[in-house]
């Protein structure tokens, strides 16, 4: 049985400010999953707390590629740094965000180790780079592109490893229907599936046989990007881009069960959830609900 250990990775560094003079609220989501037991109730170890740069974006303007790129880079390192040492222990880490730019911490740790694929649930496909758009700037919509080495390089070809993840490693569940970056993934062959698609398969049914095309020898594992925004905003409102049409809690859970359930699983990161835009923490209850039902085989302490 495999342990499994909670690590925190509170940065917001990949997000644009909500407000003027305000900073992105996703870092206070390890903090409101943790509130919510999620260590406990997944029997899990403490894994503690990687610690960002601070968010400061300077004088940065529309134009100047990433914004927050030099602590980016920088937190990436140090972030692969433990869930690499993790991952060589055997350890199963859930990495509790965060923004999504922390997946290129999971990804740098894997590549260093081998070849590894991503499974990600995203309600979009984060995959922005300058060749299919003039407004690159948040890595948190742009970390997909950047992990396939799509971008600058300060962000793309840390350490020489450039790309973190291959294009036919990568699998995306959970878009929206509509999302214009549907097109690009076909003709570079991502396999996908929309919410719509998974609703014609069923979310069980599709998971189990993309997973089977991660559990070959070619690959040493793959690991697993959750993003809260994958989440109907009707019952998952606290994101940042609140997109109609998304899942539905059981529908995630048997996404991420399945996955998740996989022996070549390695690792999962949550993100997204902003406790900041959930006054009543409702949201964040159901969100670590969902984890704990995903992890733990729909079992409930």
């Amino acid at each position: 049985m495999r342990r499994i250990v909670v690590l925190d990775a509170p940065s917001n560094l990949g997000l644009r400010p909500p407000a003027p003079g305000t900073v992105p609220g996703v870092y206070k989501l390890a903090g409101a999953l943790r509130e919510q037991r999620i260590v406990q109730r997944l029997g899990a170890l403490e894994g503690g707390v990687v610690v960002p740069p601070r968010y400061d974006r300077g004088d940065w303007r529309e134009g100047d590629g990433v914004f927050n790129a030099a602590a980016i880079a920088a937190y990436t390192v140090k972030l692969a740094d433990r869930i690499e040492h993790h991952l060589r222990a055997g350890d199963f880490p859930v990495v509790l965000g965060g923004d999504c730019s922390i997946q290129l911490g999971a990804s740098l740790a894997m590549r260093r180790m081998g070849r590894y694929g991503l499974a990600a649930i995203d309600g979009s496909t984060d995959f922005r780079h300058p060749g299919n758009s003039e407004r690159v700037g948040a890595a948190g919509g742009e970390e997909l592109a950047l992990a396939t080495g799509r971008g600058q390089r300060d962000l793309t070809d840390l350490e020489g490893l450039r790309p973190y993840l291959r294009d036919d490693d990568v699998r995306l569940f959970g878009i929206r229907d509509d999302d214009p970056q549907i097109p690009e993934l076909r003709e570079l062959k991502i396999p996908n599936a929309s919410v719509g698609e998974i609703r014609e398969w069923g979310p069980e049914t599709i998971a189990g046989a993309v997973r089977q095309t991660l559990e070959i020898p070619e690959l040493d594992g793959f690991w697993v990007h959750f993003d809260a925004d994958s989440l109907d905003p009707e019952i998952m409102p606290a994101v940042d881009a609140p997109d109609p049409d998304g899942l539905q809690p059981g529908e995630l859970v048997a996404l991420l069960g399945t996955l998740a359930a996989s022996d070549h699983c390695v690792g999962l990161n949550i993100t997204i959830y902003d406790p900041d835009l959930d006054p009543d923490g409702s949201a964040g209850a159901l969100l670590a609900d969902l984890v704990v039902d995903a992890l733990t085989g729909h079992r409930q302490d």
